[in-house]
This record gives structure tokens, C-alpha cells and sequence, in this order.
């Protein structure tokens, strides 16, 4: 990783992070309204985990999938990964099983201290295609985020990688659009390893920041009960401003190219 890309944008965020994060990493909530936001990567264990936890952290509603068939994780070989299944595998319990298989090995490379982090934000990987949308989350209550994301939709949905925005939009397109909600869906690609996951949690936390701003801009003319209803007529003029919040954002974080469009849910 060169230095430019491991300052991409930090000179943007330094000082209102400094100001606004307390010790225990948590930023002082401002209160107000806050989109509901998704994180995706392939596997929900590494970009997509410190998205939820930067977003978390800043008392944004926001949950996360991953679109692979199983969780892969790095092995003692690129030919031996270890292998979970989604929504069955807490993070607890694949730490304790690397742990004890090759307690070095593993925190050499940073997968311990990755699934211990995961396992502070939630229970374990979920699979973007075993999500029921609009089915209240309430078994989640304890996690990270959770607050504000009962209710089984979000707002805009952030993936990490291009294979994972199109397994995103084409899951969306084989559902029909049920219950006729506009999604905002923005890839923003992340390399995966964890120094580029670090820096891409913070880019998308200043696009998050940026996107809610406008949003409750919108809101505020449009009245809270429509706007927060989901529906088309009464987002639109916020929709409208999605292309040039993102075009701006990527001028800030150039090494983080995003994709985007309008889906539905």
C-alpha cells in the first residue's frame, strides 16, 4: 500500500473525528434524523464489519451481509481457507476454533483481531440473499447499529466490491420490488485486506455523513412523515442530489472508486 493511498482523505476527517470520538470510540451523537444504512462485502467479515462498525460508532442505524455462498476465511494456505456458513457460525466461535488451531499463525496475519472486533458489533456473518427485507430484525436488538433498523429496511445500501454490488442489484431484481421502496445502492471498492478496510471505513463514513446531511435537508421540506414512509414521490428530490453528493465525495477519496444506482425494494 503506497502513502498516498493510506492518506487518502485522512486530511478531510482527522480533525472532526479527533473531536468527535470519545474513548471508548463511540462519537458523541448529535441526535436528529440518520438514513438507515447496509454494508456488504463477500464474506461480512472484514470490509463490510469495519463499515458497520465506523457507522455504529457514529449512531448510525446500519447492518451487514456478505453475498458469498460461504464465509471464507485465510487458512495456512491460499489453498486451505477455512470455511463457515453463514447465519450458523457466531465470530466467537471462529475465533476460539483459530485460536486454537494456530494461535500465531492467525494473529500474525490479523484474523484474530479481526473476528475479535466482530464479535463485539454482532453474533455472526449473514448472507445478503437469506435477508428477509421488511421482516422486523428484532432478535438483533443487541448489536451495534441496531437501533432504528427494526424495522427491516434501510435506506442505502454501501457494497465493497463490484461482484458484491451486482450480486446486490441482481438479488433486488429477482425479488420484484414488493414493497416498492426506493434503495440507494453505492459500491465503493475496497481492497481486501485490513489497512485498505480501515481507510474505507472511513470513506464511507464521510459519505455517509454527506448523503445524511442532504437527506434531512430533503426532509425537512418534504414533512418527516412522508419522507420517512419510504416513499418515491416524497424522496425524490433527495434521490436527485445522490449523483453529485457521490460525485463530490469521490474528489475527496479519488483511490476509492464508487459505482451507483437507484434500486427498489
Amino acid at each position: 500500500m503506497s502513502t498516498s493511498e493510506a492518506a487518502n482523505g485522512a486530511a478531510a476527517l482527522a480533525a472532526p473525528v479527533a473531536d468527535a470520538v470519545q474513548q471508548n470510540g463511540q462519537a458523541e451523537d448529535s441526535g436528529g434524523f440518520k438514513l438507515k444504512f447496509c454494508t456488504v462485502c463477500a464474506s461480512n467479515n472484514n470490509r463490510s464489519m469495519e463499515a458497520h462498525l465506523r457507522l455504529s460508532q457514529a449512531h448510525y442505524p446500519v447492518i451487514s451481509f456478505g453475498t458469498g455462498s460461504l464465509v471464507r476465511l485465510p487458512g495456512p494456505t491460499i489453498t486451505q481457507p477455512n470455511v463457515y456458513h453463514f447465519n450458523k457460525t457466531s465470530y466467537d466461535s471462529m475465533y476460539k476454533e483459530l485460536e486454537a488451531k494456530d494461535p500465531r499463525l492467525y494473529r500474525a496475519n490479523g484474523i484474530l483481531n479481526m473476528l475479535g472486533r466482530n464479535r463485539g458489533v454482532k453474533w455472526g456473518p449473514e448472507r445478503w440473499q437469506d435477508w428477509q427485507i421488511g421482516i422486523p430484525r428484532l432478535d438483533h436488538a443487541k448489536e451495534m447499529g441496531s437501533d432504528g433498523t427494526e424495522g427491516g429496511v434501510v435506506d442505502v445500501v454501501i457494497t465493497c466490491e463490484e461482484r458484491c454490488w451486482d450480486a446486490v442489484i441482481d438479488d433486488l431484481l429477482a425479488r420484484g420490488s414488493p414493497l416498492n421502496r426506493p434503495v440507494h445502492v453505492i459500491n465503493v471498492d475496497i481492497r481486501d485486506n485490513h489497512e485498505e478496510a480501515a481507510i474505507g471505513g472511513g470513506g464511507i463514513l464521510d459519505l455517509a455523513n454527506s448523503l445524511n446531511a442532504a437527506a434531512a435537508e430533503e426532509r425537512e421540506k418534504v414533512g418527516a412523515m412522508s419522507f420517512d414512509s419510504g416513499n418515491a414521490a416524497a424522496r425524490s428530490s433527495f434521490d436527485e442530489r445522490v449523483p453529485d453528493i457521490l460525485a463530490e465525495w469521490q474528489e475527496r477519496w479519488p483511490n476509492l472508486p464508487a459505482t451507483w444506482t437507484l434500486a427498489w425494494f
